[in-house]
């Protein structure tokens, strides 16, 4: 009984105590707990910000060996095995969803085509894909034309070519959706269009493996990077990567090989002619072309 005594004694004095202080005084400690809370929450967002401010400073700065405003298609960098690149937060560079040249291959060429190249007219507005860091802003005349290479925090670089107009300059912070350039003509081109590349650490990854242009959308939050050492690559010794888009899959594509029709693909991919046409928006006398890029679900 006296120990319960001493307890409630004790309780009362820490009541009078608070209640014998100012007003103030009370509402200060009453508030104390919450504003604790909030100012946490405030440095924790402050911190984010300073982060991410950092991230577009210095984009990749673990990835890639310097930062020079020279173009460069390789690195001297030992390749990562697997990399785990993040597709989030994207904007898509342009509204467009005609594709007039795939990626690989091009036999009237002789040579290698490392993006992709999609319908846009002249004076059309060209976004930045992510958020990042414009590394180049250049013209080669039998090339890229005028052209705008940007690093990004998750390791990709992008690249748009053949523009009529550089929007941003050399070493400029850019967000993902901010205008960067205008469509154009220039350079070695024969109808405007922008010419879209996806490259890490200076390899070009096919865009349509994480950039659905028909869909205006990613293929998935996170696409995997696999070198030519990686194991679950190593049956494709001709490809320096092996696309893996993963986390959240969309569309199921495919990739049309010389000789194949409509018809043929449809009976491959169980499904028909009419579903094929309607998903990548052709007719059945659209012609097709080897590494062409169809939707089938």
């Amino acid at each position: 009984m006296f120990s319960n005594f001493k307890r409630l004694k004790t309780g009362a004095v820490v009541a009078l105590a608070f209640f014998s202080l100012p007003v103030a005084g009370q509402d200060l400690l009453a508030r104390q707990a919450p504003l604790d809370k909030k100012m946490r929450a405030v440095d924790s967002v402050a911190l984010q910000r300073l982060v991410g401010e950092e991230q577009l400073e210095n984009p990749a700065f673990g990835l890639y060996p310097d930062w020079n405003n020279q173009y460069a298609h390789h690195y001297d960098v030992e390749l990562p095995e697997e990399y785990k690149i993040d597709l989030r937060h994207f904007c898509m560079p342009t509204p467009s969803t005609r594709i007039t040249s795939n990626y690989g291959y091009r036999a009237s060429f002789g040579r290698q085509h490392k993006g992709l190249d999609i319908k846009v007219y002249i004076g059309d507005t060209i976004r930045a894909a992510f958020s990042g860091k414009v590394r180049i802003v250049n013209y080669e005349r039998r090339g890229y034309g005028k052209y705008i290479v940007i690093r990004h925090p998750n390791g990709l670089e992008t690249i748009y070519g053949h523009l009529s107009k550089h929007l941003v300059k050399e070493n400029q912070i850019v967000h993902a959706g901010e205008p960067i350039g205008l469509g154009g003509n220039t350079g070695r081109s024969t109808g405007s269009h922008l010419h879209f590349e996806t490259r890490f650490l200076g390899q070009a990854i096919n865009p349509a493996e994480m950039f659905d242009f028909v869909a205006q959308d990613v293929t998935g939050d996170y696409y995997i990077f696999r070198s030519h050492k990686s194991k679950a690559s190593s049956a494709d010794k001709s490809s320096t990567t092996r696309p893996k888009p993963v986390a959240r899959p969309r569309t199921k594509v495919h990739r049309v090989k010389a000789g194949e029709s409509l018809s043929v693909i449809a009976a491959k991919r169980g499904t028909t002619v009419s579903k094929l046409c309607k998903l990548n928006g052709i007719t059945r006398k659209t012609i097709l072309r080897p590494g062409q890029i169809l939707k089938y679900s």
